[in-house]
């Protein structure tokens, strides 16, 4: 992580909130490395994260700590909203960088009172925790109407940087929602199908229209 000085530009992402970088305490610009964990789930969590460019995926476990059970992708809007308005001291989440990741941070002690007392900012955090909301719904419907190669198909598009699937696929598993050994079985497949190619350090993307082609709607990874 790197904590870098605030300009103007990247101050504006916080008027969206009716937020002000001059009214608020110890406000930065932050940036975190592709594949950089800079939350965990049930560690405190001291600022809120306001997105200004890059992607991040946002996992939460189960109480045994193995299997994710929501698992989506964050390009804009804000990060500390859920345990905000919970009155969370503790992350619910883990979040990690896929691309380099900025936002601007703001921390939550020094500012709570300035937050909880701006209806703006209030009104705009109820907005989108809805949009999350809706967001939950439709992958768990996501998973229960498609199969799991393409579901997996779509996992890998939204996580391969420069044309490489890599990680641990165990994550991989408990995001697609299937054992580990179906996930191999299913990654043979694809390389079988001359989609994937296994690499030293993962799986390369041999055919980029294919692997689409099994993917159902959009992914913002494929645009």
């Amino acid at each position: 992580m790197q904590t870098l000085p605030l300009q103007k530009k990247h101050a504006a992402v916080l008027t969206e909130y009716g937020l002000f970088a001059e009214t608020l305490s110890n406000v930065c610009l932050l940036r975190f490395a592709p594949g950089e964990t800079f939350i965990r789930q049930g560690m405190p969590l001291r600022q809120l994260f306001f997105v200004v460019s890059g992607k991040a995926k946002v996992c939460c476990a189960s109480s045994n700590g193995r299997d994710l059970i929501l698992c989506y992708y964050i390009s804009r809007g804000m990060i500390g909203d859920v345990e905000l308005m919970a009155g969370l001291e503790e992350a619910a989440s883990t979040v990690v960088a896929l691309t380099e990741f900025l936002c601007v941070g703001v921390p939550l002690e020094p500012n709570a009172a300035r937050l909880r007392a701006n209806l703006a900012f209030l009104n705009r955090v109820g907005e989108g925790l809805a949009q999350k909301l809706l967001q939950s719904s439709q992958s768990y419907l996501f998973d229960a109407l498609h199969p799991a190669k393409e579901r997996l198909c779509l996992y890998i598009l939204e996580n391969a940087q420069d044309g490489v699937f890599s990680g641990p696929l165990t994550n991989a598993a408990g995001s697609v929602g299937v054992s580990y050994r179906h996930l191999q079985r299913l990654l043979n497949a694809l390389c079988g199908e001359g989609i994937l190619r296994r690499a030293e350090h993962g799986f390369e993307i041999a055919d980029r229209e294919a692997l689409l082609a099994l993917c159902p709607g959009e992914p913002d990874a494929a645009l």
